[in-house]
């Protein structure tokens, strides 16, 4: 058995925040809230498409809005991992702790609506977009992988996107820097975070959970797989810069030269990296946690972040 830092977080508290919260997935997206395609969805600091040199700024604005959309479509793709893994995790817990399975039960039906609010934003995007543009996937593949993976790995690399989520709203999107951004598109990302705040907790505890009941060769090997899972990603992401790309050159109906396409590659690698890799494996509060449970399990993972920094 491994010893494991006291929680900094309860049960009790995560509950009373989480029912100051409350919303539904019609309150926030329909025929009365659309989306408007003259304006950026996400901030330059996410999206690094008017880095591109060689498109203009309307095609920069075009990739932006496809950004958009897949953006959304990678969080409602992990999270049909995430929504088994805390199922789960209730099954493990047991009643015990009637506090923790009330806890736990909130978080999977809140990861189930955001599910269904980022399928309903995909119908939305095609309607004001044109055409769907390509994603990667089927999400059950996807989950299907991740989880052959042992719980506390997956339970890591959860960790690692409920604080990425929060860091993107809290630096990028709220404090925007005066980009005239989509309301519509920030007020998804603002209600998703709302609950997302709550989900970064308890995947906290989830994980010191976990780990009381692994001796330290069972840590190490979750961290093997929390870092075998984020490689996958990576490669995930690289495939999705290309559908992107795919779908930009479909939307502003020219074919790119060889050298554009890789310029856009390029850039857009880095930045996907950047947003779904880097900014999570940083984040002090997962970098604290790791800590917590091993400090050659997380030099390992240090010693990967850079590449994708």
């Amino acid at each position: 058995m491994t010893t494991i830092a006291i929680p900094k977080y309860s049960y009790s508290s995560i509950l009373n925040d989480a029912a100051k919260i409350g919303w539904r997935v019609q309150d926030l997206i329909g025929a009365d809230k659309p989306l408007d395609f003259t304006k950026p969805f996400l901030p330059e600091a996410i999206a690094h498409t008017q880095a591109i040199s060689c498109l203009a700024p309307d095609e920069q604005l075009t990739l932006n809005h496809i950004r958009g959309n897949s953006y959304l479509h990678l969080f409602g793709l992990v999270e049909e991992f995430i929504l088994p893994l805390v199922v789960n995790h209730v099954q493990f817990i047991g009643c015990d702790n009637i506090e923790a399975a009330q806890a736990y039960l909130g978080f999977a039906e809140e990861e189930s609506k955001h599910i269904h609010l980022f399928r309903q934003f995909a119908a939305a995007f095609a309607a004001g977009f044109g055409f769907r543009c390509g994603v990667i996937g089927p999400p059950k593949a996807i989950a299907d992988f991740v989880l052959q993976h042992s719980p506390l790995g997956v339970a890591l690399v959860t960790l690692h996107i409920e604080w990425m989520s929060q860091q993107h709203f809290l630096d990028s999107v709220r404090n925007h820097h005066g980009e005239s951004l989509d309301p519509q598109f920030c007020s998804l990302l603002k209600h998703h975070w709302q609950e997302e705040a709550q989900h970064a907790r308890l995947d906290t505890l989830m994980v010191q959970d976990l780990a009381k009941t692994l001796d330290s060769a069972a840590i190490e090997a979750a961290i093997d797989d929390y870092i075998a899972i984020i490689q996958y990603l990576n490669e995930g992401l690289k495939a999705q810069v290309q559908l992107d790309i795919a779908s930009l050159e479909q939307a502003i109906g020219r074919t790119l030269a060889a050298t554009e396409r890789d310029e856009i590659r390029e850039i857009q690698e880095l930045s996907y990296q950047k947003a779904f890799l880097g900014s999570g494996m940083t984040h002090p509060n997962f970098v604290q946690t790791v800590q917590d449970l091993s400090a050659t399990g997380y030099a390992r993972i240090s010693a990967i972040t850079k590449a994708f920094s």
